[in-house]
């Protein structure tokens, strides 16, 4: 790890929020960068190389929708979107462009930085764990196989690309085939929000991981939660 300050971008069309998110991120040592509309992110990404970016979904020049699309297009980063919208649709189409987890405004700065942080411990968590995987560590359930020191998946002969979230879900999941994990659990261990109330971002994670490697992979144990299933899927 490296002892300089993890960089993040702020991308926010409304100057005070803008301003009030980057002097707060800024208090908490981390280097923070701006842009202002769709097309200045995309910018901004390549010139700053962030750790991290704090994404409005409502911006000029194209929407932050598409900024997350292209990024990750160019290299793999943790993304917290802002919605003004609690709405499962949106989220889910934030999520599957690439998101890693959401805030819904107004929001409380403190939350926005308890994400922030959590979202950048479960990057470093990840690398150390490749680190340890090394070139072993293959998972194959059905025709379902995941590579957890590449962090790769395919199905079939398909890769699946999923975000930084959903690998990480999917790989706590394929830990216990076949056993429930609660959304306690999840978010306690994918999350690292221990006794939080957190639920309806599990159920929206799972609904995206089952976008994509197949919504009958994952069985719902209502009021419970969810299990990966061990054999292969029609």
């Amino acid at each position: 790890m490296t002892d300089q300050p993890r960089r993040i971008l702020v991308v926010e069309d409304e100057p005070v929020i803008n301003g009030a998110v980057t002097d707060r991120l800024t208090a908490e040592g981390y280097d923070v960068a701006q842009a202002y509309d769709g097309p200045a992110a995309v910018q901004a990404f390549a010139e700053h190389e962030p750790d991290l970016v704090v994404l409005d979904v409502m911006l000029p020049g194209f929407d932050g929708h598409e900024v997350c699309r292209r990024i990750q297009a160019v290299r793999p980063v943790p993304v917290l979107m802002l919605t003004a919208r609690d709405d499962e649709t949106d989220i889910l189409v934030g999520l599957g462009v690439g998101a890693d987890d959401y805030v819904t405004k107004p929001f409380r700065m403190r939350e926005l930085v308890a994400r922030v942080a959590a979202l950048l411990r479960r990057v470093d968590r990840a690398a150390e764990l490749a680190l340890a995987a090394g070139p072993a560590g293959s998972t194959v359930l059905g025709d379902l196989r995941i590579d957890a020191g590449a962090r790769r998946v395919w199905v079939g002969t398909d890769e699946v690309h999923l975000t930084p979230t959903e690998f990480d879900l999917l790989i706590c999941l394929a830990g216990e085939p076949g056993t429930v994990l609660t959304r306690d659990r999840l978010l306690a261990e994918v999350w690292g929000w221990p006794g939080a109330s957190g639920t309806r971002t599990v159920d929206s994670h799972i609904k995206a991981l089952r976008a994509k490697i197949g919504a009958d992979r994952v069985r719902t144990v209502h009021g419970v939660g969810y299990a990966l299933e061990t054999g292969a899927r029609p």
